[in-house]
C-alpha cells in the first residue's frame, strides 16, 4: 500500500482551468475513500468502479491505499479523463485502471462503486439505474459530495434503483451516502425524448447533458439570431453543444452548411449524435469529444456558436468561457464569425473582442446578451 496522502497532494487540475480557488481533491473525495475503506481493502481484482471521479483524487486514492488493480472508471467530461491520465502517469499508476462508458462495460460483476454526486438529478438517474442494472446484486455504493450540494432530492432519485440509502456523519462540509440492495431493472429511461414543436426538432437526452430534452431559454434566445448569422457559411462548429440543438437547427435550416458539434461530456456527444440522426442531418452533423476544439484545425470555420458556461465545477469562474473564446479566435477564418450568449451580467464582451475580433451587441433582453465577433476585424481605435 502507498501513502495516499503524498499521492492526493501531487494531483492536478490540468487541462482543466488551474487557479488558486480551483482544486484537484477535497474533503468530499478523502471522506468516500474513508468510508469506503473497508469494502476497498478486500475487493477482488475488477470489482471495483469509480464514477465521476473529478481529477482521479477516488481513483488513484483508492489504488494507492489499497494497492487495487483493474478498477473501472467512468468520466462524463473529458477533462477529467485527462487529468486522470497525466497524474496516474505522475504517481505510476496508469496500468491499474482502464476507462470505460457508462454500461455494461464499466460495471458488469462490480461489487464497490465510489461515486461522486453529480448536481444534475438526471445525470444520478442514469448513473443509478446503470449501477442497479449491471453491477453485481450486491454491490454497495459509496457516494459523496459537499453538503452544499446535497439535497434531500437525491436520496429519492437513489432509492428508485435501491432499497438502502443511509447517510455517514458529516465531516469538512462533506457527506457520504452508502447506497445498496439493488432493485430490478425495468425499461431503460434514458436517454429521454422530447419534440419541441416551434423548432420542429426532436431532442434526444442522456441524464448528464445540460438542460436535458428540453430548450434552454439562453439557447432559444441565440436561435432567435439564426438567419444574420454569417450567411455565406459552409464550415460551422456548435461549441460546447450539449444535445446539439444549435448544430441541428443550423444543419435543417440550411442545406449546404456543414457543423461539427463538439463537447466534452460523454452524455452531450451520445445526446447530440441521437439528436441528429432524430432529425436527419447526421451526415452533415458530426459529433466530436473534444475540449475547446482542441482537435480542430486553425482557420478552418466561418461560424462559430457559442453558450459558454459561466462557472467551473462549482466555483464561479471565467476561465471555461475564456479558453473557448480563445479556441473560437484560433479555428475562425479571417472574417468568420462568432455567434455567442452569455448572462449579461457577466459582461464578456470585451473579453471576446480582445481574443476574437470586433464584437457588437446584436440582442439583449432581461438576462442574456447576445453578441456578434468578426474574426480578424478590429476597430480603429483598438
Amino acid at each position: 500500500m502507498g501513502d495516499v496522502d503524498d499521492v492526493l497532494r501531487q494531483l492536478r487540475r490540468h487541462p482543466d482551468v488551474e487557479a488558486p480557488n480551483l482544486y484537484a481533491v477535497d474533503a468530499a473525495d478523502r471522506l468516500i475513500l474513508d468510508v469506503a475503506a473497508e469494502a476497498l481493502a478486500t475487493a477482488e481484482p475488477g470489482t471495483v468502479v469509480v464514477i465521476g471521479d473529478h481529477y482521479g483524487a477516488l481513483t488513484l486514492g483508492a489504488i494507492a491505499g489499497h494497492d487495487l488493480r483493474e478498477v473501472r472508471v467512468h468520466q462524463d467530461l473529458l477533462t477529467g479523463e485527462v487529468a486522470l491520465a497525466n497524474n496516474a502517469r505522475a504517481v505510476g499508476s496508469s496500468d491499474r485502471y482502464a476507462t470505460h462508458p457508462l454500461g455494461s462495460a464499466a460495471l458488469d460483476g462490480a461489487r464497490v462503486v465510489l461515486l461522486r454526486l453529480p448536481r444534475a438529478l438526471a445525470g444520478l438517474a442514469e448513473i443509478a439505474d446503470a449501477v442497479a442494472r449491471y453491477a453485481h446484486p450486491d454491490v454497495v455504493v459509496y457516494a459523496g459530495a459537499r453538503d452544499k450540494y446535497l439535497t434531500k432530492s437525491m436520496n429519492d432519485v437513489l432509492a428508485q434503483s435501491f432499497s438502502e440509502v443511509r447517510a455517514s456523519r458529516g465531516r469538512q462540509k462533506s457527506r457520504a451516502l452508502l447506497v445498496f440492495g439493488s432493485k430490478p431493472a425495468g425499461d431503460p429511461v434514458f436517454p429521454v425524448r422530447d419534440r419541441l414543436a416551434d423548432l420542429g426538432l426532436e431532442v434526444v437526452a442522456h441524464g448528464a447533458a445540460f438542460s436535458g430534452a428540453r430548450l434552454d431559454i439562453g439557447t432559444r434566445f441565440l436561435l432567435e439570431f439564426s438567419p444574420q448569422m454569417k450567411p455565406d457559411a459552409r464550415d460551422a462548429i456548435d461549441l460546447g453543444c450539449g444535445t446539439g440543438i444549435l448544430a441541428v437547427a443550423l444543419a435543417t435550416r440550411r442545406r449546404s452548411i456543414r457543423v461539427v458539434a463538439t463537447d466534452q461530456s460523454a452524455a452531450a456527444v451520445a445526446s447530440a449524435r441521437a439528436t441528429a440522426e432524430a432529425n436527419g442531418v447526421a451526415g452533415r452533423v458530426t459529433v466530436v469529444r473534444d475540449d475547446a476544439m482542441s482537435c480542430a484545425a486553425d482557420n478552418s470555420a466561418d461560424l462559430v456558436l457559442c453558450n459558454p458556461p459561466f462557472h467551473v465545477g462549482a466555483a464561479v469562474h471565467t476561465g471555461s468561457a475564456i479558453k473557448m473564446f480563445a479556441a473560437a479566435g484560433r479555428v475562425l477564418r479571417p472574417g468568420g464569425e462568432l455567434w455567442t450568449v452569455y448572462n449579461s451580467h457577466l459582461g464578456y464582451r470585451a473579453l471576446v473582442e480582445r481574443m476574437v475580433g470586433r464584437t457588437e451587441v446584436m440582442g439583449r433582453n432581461r438576462k442574456f446578451t447576445v453578441t456578434r465577433s468578426v474574426c480578424g476585424l478590429r476597430d480603429r481605435w483598438q
